[in-house]
C-alpha cells in the first residue's frame, strides 16, 4: 500500500492543470475533477490501483531534476550482472546531470540514451535529463527548445519499463515501491527506500 500525505515539491495547484499535456487512461481521467489538489488527486489514482497513470501523473508534477533523479532511481533496480555497459553508463550520465545540471552534462545524457538505444530505463532516464531543458538540436544550429512535458514522459517510460522489464507478474508490487520513492522524492527525501525483491 503506497503510503501519500503530501507532496511538498509540487507547486502547481490544481491536478487538472498538470493533467493538460499527459495521457491518461480513461478511467483515471474520470476520476479528474478541476478543483482536485494534486495529492488528492494521486490518492484517487493509487486506491482505485491505476499505477501507470499514477505514474504518469507523478513524473509530470514533480520538478524536472527530482524526475530525473527518480527514473535512474528506478533504472538502478533493474541493473544485474547481464546489464550492458551502455545502459549502465546512460543511468550514471543522468545521475550526474541530476547532481551537476550543466549543459555538458545534458548533452553527454543524449549520446548515452542514443548508444543504449532507447530500450531500457537508463536510455530513458538519459532522455529525461536531456529534454529537460536548453536546445534538442545540436549545439551551432538554432535553438529548437523542447516541449515542457517531454521529461515527465521520458521519466515515466524509465519507472514504467523498470516496473515489467524483470519478473513482470510482480509489477503492481514494483508500481507500488517506485510510486512511494517518487511520493518521498516529492517530499524532499532522496527516493533511497529499501524493499526485498524489489529494489536495494
Amino acid at each position: 500500500m503506497v503510503n501519500l500525505v503530501s507532496l511538498n515539491k509540487v507547486t502547481t495547484p490544481q491536478a487538472a492543470f498538470i493533467c493538460r499535456d499527459i495521457q491518461l487512461d480513461d478511467a483515471a481521467l474520470a476520476s479528474l475533477q478541476t478543483e482536485l489538489t494534486p495529492v488528492a488527486y494521486l490518492h484517487e489514482l493509487l486506491a482505485q490501483q491505476f499505477y501507470p497513470d499514477a505514474v504518469r501523473f507523478l513524473a509530470r508534477a514533480l520538478p524536472k531534476r527530482e524526475a530525473v533523479w527518480w527514473a535512474c532511481l528506478s533504472a538502478r533496480s533493474v541493473l544485474s550482472p547481464d546489464t550492458p555497459p551502455v545502459q549502465l553508463k546512460a543511468i550514471e550520465t543522468a545521475e550526474q546531470w541530476v547532481f551537476k545540471p550543466l549543459e555538458a552534462h545534458r548533452r553527454l545524457a543524449e549520446l548515452a540514451a542514443q548508444a543504449a538505444e532507447y530500450n531500457n530505463p537508463g536510455a530513458w532516464a538519459a532522455m529525461a535529463a536531456f529534454w529537460s531543458e536548453g536546445s534538442m538540436a545540436p549545439a551551432d544550429v538554432p535553438v529548437v527548445p523542447p516541449a515542457d512535458n517531454l521529461t515527465g514522459k521520458a521519466v515515466a517510460g524509465a519507472v514504467m519499463l523498470a516496473a515489467v522489464l524483470q519478473q513482470p507478474e510482480l509489477a503492481q508490487d514494483k508500481y507500488q515501491f517506485f510510486l512511494q520513492q517518487g511520493i518521498d522524492i516529492a517530499n524532499g527525501g532522496n527516493g533511497r527506500l529499501w524493499q526485498v525483491g524489489i529494489a536495494n
